[in-house]
């Protein structure tokens, strides 16, 4: 049995068995987790991955699993200890400014500047629902580039806005086309593989000194600056699932 529509998983949930297949993203955010643990251990193969579908959502799993890709000193906090522990980390290593990441909240939004970790402390120190969130070291001069990778097919544009440190362009930033490099991308297909993503789009942060780090990435995601619009990569994307569903 293949299931496409969420709809169709609804009303087949609890036939399902070994071997059958669901494509598309499970739209239950409440009950994804449980939703997927329970395919997974009734053999119900997923595209995309259960694993992508789950890092997808939470800026907190990303920060978890692609700890490696991302800017050094980037860290979960999970409550208060962390915070206090993370202190005196960052003071260790002379970090002042830093930016947090709230999880589930996307487009820049749940994004916020802290002059120093005293600062946040001070702030979450209030209220015990800032938990948990993504913290790291505020990088002033970087490029920020969109990567979208589907199978065969590989964009990138810049992002950027003068007047807000947030580059989306959601936040009122521009694109520009990006040429990138092997290295670029070959990074880009490493952090897609540990994560099992099938396609992604993927956000780096191009410091002054060339190095780079993952900011986040995401199954869908914004595609102002793409010269691809969206009904046809909704197709490729598709084409690819059901090419891997049949495998």
């Amino acid at each position: 049995m293949i299931i496409r529509k969420n709809r169709e998983l609804k009303q087949q949930y609890h036939e399902l068995c070994s071997n059958d297949v669901v494509i598309g993203i499970i739209s239950s955010n409440q009950l994804k987790p449980y939703v997927l643990i329970d395919l997974i251990e009734r053999g119900v193969r997923c595209f995309p991955s259960p694993l992508a579908q789950i890092l997808n959502s939470s800026k907190v799993a990303q920060a978890l699993v692609f700890k490696k890709w991302m800017l050094p000193h980037t860290c979960v906090i999970k409550r208060r200890i962390d915070l206090i522990e993370s202190i005196n980390q960052y003071n260790k290593n002379n970090i002042g400014a830093v930016i947090t990441k709230q999880n589930h909240l996307h487009c820049g939004f749940g994004v916020r500047k802290w002059e120093t970790v005293e600062s946040l402390y001070s702030f979450t120190a209030m209220s015990e629902t800032s938990y948990p969130f993504v913290m790291q070291p505020f990088l002033e001069n970087y490029i920020d580039v969109r990567i979208i990778i589907v199978g065969d097919y590989v964009e990138a544009y810049t992002r950027y806005n003068p007047n807000n440190f947030r580059m989306n362009i959601a936040a009122g930033g521009s694109s520009s086309p990006y040429n990138l490099d092997k290295e670029k991308e070959e990074f880009s297909r490493a952090v897609m593989k540990r994560g099992k993503f099938p396609f992604a789009h993927i956000d780096l942060m191009i410091a002054d000194n060339n190095n780079y780090y993952l900011s986040e990435i995401a199954l869908n995601g914004g595609i102002k600056g793409a010269n691809i619009n969206r009904q046809d990569l909704d197709q490729i994307k598709q084409d690819l699932l059901e090419k891997l569903a049949s495998a």
